[in-house]
């Protein structure tokens, strides 16, 4: 057989494979910032493509409005606003994704829109560390949106420089505010950060969708080769420790440590099982994405579905008290390294060491000096008091403000006003309609370095009519 037969033959096998593969595509949509995500969405969305789309999204903020920036469609959207979706709010996705699962024959494609400030690594993982997201979903492509006029202001950030290492394709976007020259430059920037990626130049992010949906883009060997880290599991708690444990209540101490809270995580009994073990880490991972139960001193810590959340004093650490009903192999998840806090066990009258113990890598981190402030506020705004203030907010700290976003009731105007802005720039446009019930608000984020939540409150409400 000659070397083109040979090479055809792999090519057919290869598209036999796809075809047979029935598994649902997920398409991750990230993109720093202000890049142009949500307007790339409503294509996709708005086209006529026949694809039934299933959408998740995710927000960096106090306040969520995005389903208000996303066009008006048959298709399902989820939101999960309350954090990052590569941290604990990977729980709440592993969640919404087994939700849609269950009705798989209602949509033919997924897309998850990440926030700006996500690492897009913790969540393709969820599609390989989880047996059943293996078995029913197929990672598609990881889709980068970048900003071609703001990119070089945060390419260094260790986020910026995830999703652009993570990008099976890049959407170069606003390529209409820079000149040739300097997307000549930007690409090969581009591409020493990730020589794989395929990069297209958009403008409003006008890009076909054959281009970024259900193109088999992510492959997992070759994913490991060029990122070994990429396998190394990235979890909400830092350790597990199976204990043996009898009948009885048990004395949990923690001395002081390096925050003033600690969560954890009680399952078993029976975890000699490492299949039943994985099975509570799977769903440790869900629990760390709930509101936690707050324990008190006199509080009893039973094995079960409940995440638990301990205050740690200063000076006297904390005690809960663990009642165990069945004898067997119990395991104890902790946010933080049990030597970090000196967590010991007590019952019986003896110290309890754990039989076992596992370290996972820390939870992936942000810049702390970057944060969102999201404010609400009642009553009509004044046009030309509002773009007077905006225009001035913007000109004076407009380096720190990453993405703005909002949603105005302006007086004497019937629909909602619809704005965003990525730094100094910022455009509007009219929203929906106000129904005659609803209370007129405005509700307006703001995300970037060291913000001032009195001073972005005091001048918004320096606008109301």
């Amino acid at each position: 057989m000659t070397a083109c037969a040979q090479e055809a033959d792999r090519t057919n096998t290869t598209t036999t494979e796809k075809a047979a593969d029935e598994r649902v595509p997920v398409t991750v949509l990230t993109g720093f910032l202000g890049s142009g995500k949500t307007t790339l969405l409503n294509r996709i969305l708005s086209e006529e493509h026949g694809k039934r789309i299933a959408v998740i999204e995710n927000e960096f903020g106090e306040i969520g409005i995005d389903h208000e920036l996303v066009v008006q469609s048959d298709e399902e959207i989820f939101e999960m606003n309350n954090g990052c979706i590569c941290c604990t709010v990977r729980g709440d996705l592993i969640r919404i994704l087994g939700r849609l699962m269950r009705r798989k024959h209602k949509f033919d494609h997924i897309i998850i829109e990440t926030t700006g400030m996500a690492d897009p690594g913790p969540v393709a993982q969820t599609f390989f560390m989880d047996e059943e997201m293996k078995e029913k979903l197929r990672l598609d492509a990881i889709v980068t949106v970048v900003d071609a006029h703001h990119v070089l202001q945060h390419i260094d950030s260790d986020e910026c420089h995830a999703q652009l290492a993570f990008a099976d394709v890049v959407v170069l976007n606003k390529c209409d505010l820079v000149d040739d020259k300097q997307l000549h430059a930007l690409e090969s920037q581009l591409r020493s950060i990730n020589r794989l990626t395929d990069i297209h130049r958009t403008v409003h992010a006008a890009i076909g969708i054959e281009r970024l949906l259900d193109i088999h883009a992510f492959d997992l060997e070759t994913r490991a080769a060029e990122m070994p880290e990429f396998l190394k599991e990235e979890l909400p708690f830092e350790w597990a420790g199976l204990y043996d444990l009898q009948p009885g209540d048990y004395r949990l101490t923690l001395q002081p440590g390096p925050d003033p809270t600690i969560d954890l995580v009680l399952g078993g009994p029976g975890l000699q099982d490492t299949a039943l073990f994985e099975a509570w880490k799977r769903n440790s991972i869900v629990l760390y994405s709930s509101d936690p139960t707050f324990v008190e001193p006199t509080t009893c810590m039973l094995p079960g579905d409940t995440l638990y959340r301990l205050p740690v004093d200063g000076q006297q650490g904390a005690d809960a008290t663990l009642t165990i009903k069945t004898p067997g192999r119990y395991v104890l998840f902790t946010q933080h390294l049990p030597e970090e806090f000196d967590l010991t066990l007590h019952g019986d009258g003896r110290l309890h060491e754990p039989v076992e113990g596992h370290e996972y890598a820390s939870p992936h981190e942000h810049d702390d000096s970057v944060g969102s402030v999201g404010i609400r506020l009642e009553g009509d705004l004044d046009p030309d008091r509002f773009e007077s203030w905006m225009v001035g907010l913007l000109r004076r700290r407009g380096t720190d403000i990453f993405r703005s976003k909002g949603v105005l009731s302006l007086a004497g105007d019937t629909r909602r006003f619809v704005f965003q802005g990525v730094h100094m720039l910022f455009d509007g446009q009219a929203g929906r309609s106000w129904e005659d019930d609803a209370v007129r608000e405005s509700q307006l984020v703001f995300i970037g370095r060291d913000l001032d939540r009195a001073e972005l409150a005091d001048g918004l409400r320096a606008c109301l009519a």
